[in-house]
């Protein structure tokens, strides 16, 4: 009998990275002013929806 078994560990699955895919419905000027928004940064999309959504939830404040 041989004395050990390698197993190699494989690499995450898509998913496993801590992010999760999403879907959202935005109106078209939302879209409109974040592409704007990414030009002028050189910032994609989603890491622009990321910034600004984690910003956010720093910010909220829930009325009573």
């Amino acid at each position: 009998m041989a004395g050990e078994i390698r197993i190699t560990k494989k690499q995450p699955r898509r998913g496993d990275d801590g992010h999760k895919v999403i879907s959202v419905r935005m109106r078209d000027e939302t879209i409109e002013r974040l592409d704007e928004l990414s030009g002028r940064t050189n910032c994609s999309r989603n890491e622009l929806i990321n910034i600004l959504l984690e910003r956010a939830l720093d910010i909220v404040k829930i009325e009573e």
